[in-house]
């Protein structure tokens, strides 16, 4: 993990990032300058923001939202104090309206991005200038200190390039707290025919099966907001096991970039998770990213323990099959 320390001083009034990556400063700058690559790693897992204006250069201002697994959407609103490529960059940082608007009622600090070259790459120094106490403490009160800690250990796979950073080593579960894990599997193939093989019944019934061994007896799926999804799975004749399925709701649809819905294993009285699939295409491969959240960390390791790393890497081979020739 990049992030080395994350710390607050109420006397300074200060929160205070240090991370390290293995990639030149010019490189760093970049990921921090370029919206496009930005918006890939400021907002925490299931909260990706979207930059919707970025004028860097002193007196320009940055708005963005960040939009969670509901559909909820928060919004912010940098301006821009400051600009010295590719060391130093300074902005007033506020919480905002649709418009893009500061709200005065909310804390509103100045954040400090430094970077600097290391032996082995760069390193960012983020300190984060509050007002008074009682704002360092609201805002710390609202998650910001792990969440911006979780934000920054996605900025890796940005720096590296997806094939570097996930090519040839499968699916990959990383638990990233008691109720939240994160997925992820690179995808030799376009964005676009990945999103249609999450959405298309008759593509979902090709890959989407697990271990060897079993079919996919039933696929609904209305893919809208609001519409509802079943699987069913039943064993071949040489596979022992019984039927089973899932069922849920669709939250959020971004084609082709990101869908959001519950899941729900048919039948029982079990509760149900929440499934964040976000998708990134770089260089003809679509990297593949899906947090789950479980109500609670017993529910997690019971589910992990089942072996569902290894039923969805089978699953995931199966489906660069299944693109390669559509």
């Amino acid at each position: 993990m990049p992030v080395t320390d994350v710390t607050t001083d109420p006397e300074a009034l200060t929160m205070t990032l240090t991370a390290e990556f293995a990639a030149p400063v010019e490189r760093l700058w970049q990921a921090f300058t370029d919206p496009r690559q930005l918006e890939r790693f400021w907002g925490p897992p299931g909260w990706p923001a979207t930059f919707t204006t970025f004028d860097m250069q002193p007196g320009g201002r940055a708005i963005y939202h960040l939009t969670g697994p509901r559909g909820e959407t928060s919004y912010g609103s940098w301006e821009f104090l400051g600009v010295d490529a590719p060391r130093t960059f300074e902005v007033l940082d506020a919480f905002a309206d649709e418009d893009g608007t500061p709200q005065a009622e909310m804390p509103e600090s100045r954040m400090v991005f430094a970077f600097e070259p290391t032996a082995d790459g760069s390193r960012l120094r983020n300190v984060t200038y509050f007002s008074s106490a009682d704002a360092l403490e609201q805002v710390v009160a609202m998650g910001v200190v792990e969440g911006t800690r979780m934000a920054m250990n996605q900025l890796d796979r940005v720096l590296e390039g997806l094939r570097a950073y996930a090519g040839g080593k499968g699916t990959q579960t990383e638990i990233l707290d008691d109720t939240h894990v994160r997925i992820t599997r690179l995808i030799d193939g376009p964005v676009d025919l990945v999103w249609r093989a999450h959405q298309e019944p008759a593509l979902i019934q090709q890959w989407l099966l697990g271990p060897d061994g079993w079919r996919m007896s039933v696929c609904e799926v209305d893919p809208t907001v609001g519409g509802r999804y079943r699987y069913e799975w039943e064993p071949l004749e040489a596979t022992e096991g019984e039927r089973f399925g899932f069922d849920g709701e669709t939250l959020v649809s971004e084609a082709p970039r990101r869908a959001v819905t519950t899941e729900h294993m048919t039948g029982t009285d079990f509760p149900s998770t929440l499934n964040d699939l976000a998708l990134y295409e770089e260089d003809g491969a679509t990297l593949i990213t899906l947090v789950i959240e479980y109500p609670d960390a017993q529910t997690r390791d019971i589910v992990l323990a089942t072996g569902m790393t290894d039923g969805m890497e089978a699953s995931y081979a199966r489906l660069e099959g299944v693109l390669a020739g559509v």
